[in-house]
């Protein structure tokens, strides 16, 4: 007891003597990093708190804007172009041909990755040069929030983060009001891709969002983004159709003039085919939301005139 007396004390002693010298407080924490569990199950140890963190989708930056943490952040992928600050930071190549040298070079605390679309040999490699590599791994609405609430809890960032999930949880109440009211559901094509015509299954945001909106996804099904002829677009039959792609180019303009030629089709006699920012459908942050209810009033414009 008086050995463990003993060390306790000189510990103390040793954090005043830090303190003494000009080491800031936030510098002392670093001594102790903390333990985190990752959504991959990975155990992290993380300097406590993370002051330097590289991004590696932009997905994860826009997270770390919407916590008010911006300020952290030294490094980020090619596309984090949201909000339009985040077009300013340093650049370590796009979220699946990371630059390595870059990332190293920018000594970062923490890097924040994404299961979906990181290459694992990179995370690896990053770990072996002592950088920490935090991984989330959301896949529906959910995730998305679970995702939010464990990088604020990285950041400290936890009363934040807590205002972001209420507004998101009263936002998806709002829209389940208004799609209970709702007798039918129109039958839509979400078009991802142009050349193949590539469209979206079960398992995506994209088709969570259809669903929450109060529509039947025509592409549903065990294979996460099947390819389409454009005969089988046809036979199906859309009352919607929703174009949207990464790329934004008079080329979707001349896509939607040529579906509009088929004039027997639903979406087309009914002249409900739509263009969309694929950002807001695709990319695991909170502006789904902005997504979920862009659907809403594209799909049922009657019931969202009414009101919650």
């Amino acid at each position: 007891m008086k050995i463990f007396r003993h060390r306790v004390h000189c510990s103390y002693i040793f954090i005043i003597c830090l303190c003494a010298a000009g080491f800031p407080l936030l510098l002392l924490a670093e001594i102790n990093p903390k333990e985190y569990i990752d959504q991959l199950g990975r155990t992290v140890r993380i300097k406590n708190p993370p002051l330097r963190i590289v991004s590696l989708a932009p997905s994860i930056t826009e997270i770390v804007f919407a916590l008010g943490q911006q300020n952290r952040l030294v490094g980020a992928t090619r596309f984090s172009d949201y909000p339009a600050e985040a077009k300013n930071l340093p650049r370590v190549g796009s979220y699946v041909h990371l630059d390595l040298e870059r990332i190293v070079a920018l000594k970062p605390d923490l890097c924040i990755a994404i299961k979906d679309g990181n290459p694992k040999g990179i995370i690896d490699r990053l770990e072996s040069f002592q950088i920490p590599v935090y991984v989330i791994h959301p896949q529906n609405l959910a995730g998305v929030m679970k995702a939010i609430q464990e990088m604020a809890r990285l950041l400290g960032a936890e009363e934040k983060a807590r205002s972001l999930l209420r507004d998101m949880k009263l936002r998806l109440d709002r829209v389940e009001s208004m799609v209970s009211r709702i007798a039918s559901r129109p039958r839509v094509f979400f078009q991802i891709g142009i050349s193949p015509i590539v469209s979206v299954g079960t398992d995506t945001f994209i088709n969570e969002l259809i669903v929450r909106a109060g529509g039947v996804n025509l592409a549903k099904g065990p294979v996460p983004y099947p390819r389409f002829s454009r005969e089988q677009v046809l036979d199906l039959n859309p009352d919607i159709l929703i174009i949207t792609s990464m790329s934004r180019s008079a080329i979707f303009r001349k896509v939607k003039a040529q579906w509009s030629r088929w004039k027997n089709m639903e979406a087309v006699r009914n002249r409900r085919i739509f263009m969309v920012d694929s950002n807001l459908f695709d990319r695991p942050t909170p502006r789904l939301l902005d997504g979920l209810e862009l659907l809403v009033r594209l799909l049922h414009p009657a019931v969202l005139k009414e009101g919650p």
